[in-house]
């Protein structure tokens, strides 16, 4: 029994359609109700429309991708009550609909982070890229975050208050807009292009956290758990926290989903099966200290979704994409063991056996270039990555059958 291959879709603005998907032998769509706002309910109308479409197209809606968790619930904030009990209504309306996988994040303010959305490889292909100077540079002399100077190691901000002093104005405009508002519009960030000084209201939300550190986060991440655990249980679904992107803390943001123990102690917190993980191999692998099989191995009975892409790694905490198979990452000995555990769950007579697994980003190659596209999501560079995860899946399918 092989991995359910899933895709990202972003509705019906979305370039690729589900009729290319079907085509693409995709089996599963990953999506969300983007139009509905943070923090409000999604309506049972909406949700069967949805999954109405896709399975008119013989596929099925097998993640949702976000359930959005807004900022008031990370922060606990005097909200905190209607937001919780919003995304308990919201749960309850999946679960009536039967969507059983449900994905989400508790990074504060920015969901993920990158430099550079257009960065050339050799092969003439695009990826994303994280220039850790850069990203500082941003932070403490861009946006100029007080106490930003004091966040990060004294090499790294002397390189950053160098690159800063060779930006123009119009280069330092441009790095600011990408990380803040172009990487997070299409996951419903916390600020978009409309804001007349987007940057003193992106400061405003980082200072809604100057009381919480991690320990703190964690807290609040334990009681939205055990708020919404249990209504997740009573529909039989599956909720999926995705790794912090980058594992490591920004802008002086607490970060408490990087590494194996962040992921243990977040699968204690509520003992069910019903609080589980999201894997992914491109955000944890950025923390070197992971070992990504061993993670499986641990907690693959937790993991509920899977985004498997690949990495270059660069000195100075830098990193960039580099496709799904090929790069820092050895994707052989994830995929075996993700497999192994798919193999266990049905020898033990588990109903939840599916592991969904999508390819998560990829190149920009060939025809990409003439359509648009979220940063990170070109057609062809991701169909070249599930051809290639799906030739290395059946490869030690085969090999685990004869041994």
């Amino acid at each position: 029994m092989g991995l359910e291959k899933t895709w990202r879709w972003f509705g019906a603005n979305d370039q690729v359609s589900l009729a290319d998907l079907r085509q693409m032998g995709i089996e599963g769509v990953v999506t969300a109700l983007h139009h509905i706002p943070n923090g409000e309910v999604w309506p049972v109308d909406e949700i069967m429309r949805v999954k109405t479409q896709i399975e008119a197209h013989g596929m099925r809606w097998s993640v949702v991708e976000s359930l959005p968790v807004s900022e008031g619930i990370k922060t606990h904030n005097a909200d905190y009550g209607r937001l919780v009990a919003n995304y308990q209504e919201s749960l309850r309306n999946l679960g009536k609909c039967g969507i059983d996988r449900v994905c989400y994040n508790f990074m504060p303010v920015l969901d993920w982070v990158r430099t550079d959305l257009h960065y050339k490889l050799d092969s003439g292909g695009e990826v994303m890229f994280f220039d850790f100077p850069t990203f500082v540079a941003f932070d403490a002399f861009i946006l100029k975050r007080p106490g930003a100077e004091q966040d990060y190691p004294p090499d790294i901000i002397e390189k950053a208050r160098k690159l800063a002093q060779t930006m123009s104005v119009e280069e330092q405009e441009r790095l600011a807009y990408n990380i803040i508002v172009v990487t997070q519009g299409f996951i419903d960030g916390v600020v978009d292009g409309s804001a007349p000084d987007y940057k003193k209201l992106f400061l405003e939300f980082i200072d809604t956290y100057k009381e919480i550190d991690a320990d703190r986060l964690r807290q609040h991440l334990a009681m939205f758990l055990n708020d919404v655990v249990p209504v997740a249980e009573e529909y039989g679904m599956k909720l999926c926290i995705h790794a912090d992107d980058p594992p490591f803390p920004v802008l002086g943001l607490p970060r408490i989903v990087s590494t194996q123990s962040d992921l243990e102690w977040i699968c204690d917190q509520v003992d069910s099966v019903s609080n589980g993980i999201t894997f992914c191999t491109g955000s944890l692998s950025v923390n070197r200290e992971n070992d990504l099989p061993g993670i499986v191995k641990k907690l693959g009975h937790r993991i509920h979704f899977t985004h498997l892409r690949n990495n270059v790694f660069l000195p100075d905490g830098c990193f960039h994409e580099s496709g799904h198979i090929y790069g820092d990452v050895d994707m052989f000995p994830i995929m075996k063991a993700l497999l192994e555990e798919q193999q266990r769950r049905a020898e033990e007579g588990r109903p939840d056996v599916r592991i969904p697994v999508r390819p998560d980003h990829g190149i920009k190659m060939l025809d990409d270039y003439s359509k648009a596209a979220n940063p990170g999501y070109p057609l062809i560079g991701r169909l070249k990555g599930l051809a290639e995860l799906s030739g290395l899946e059946m490869g030690i399918e085969r090999m685990l059958a004869n041994s």
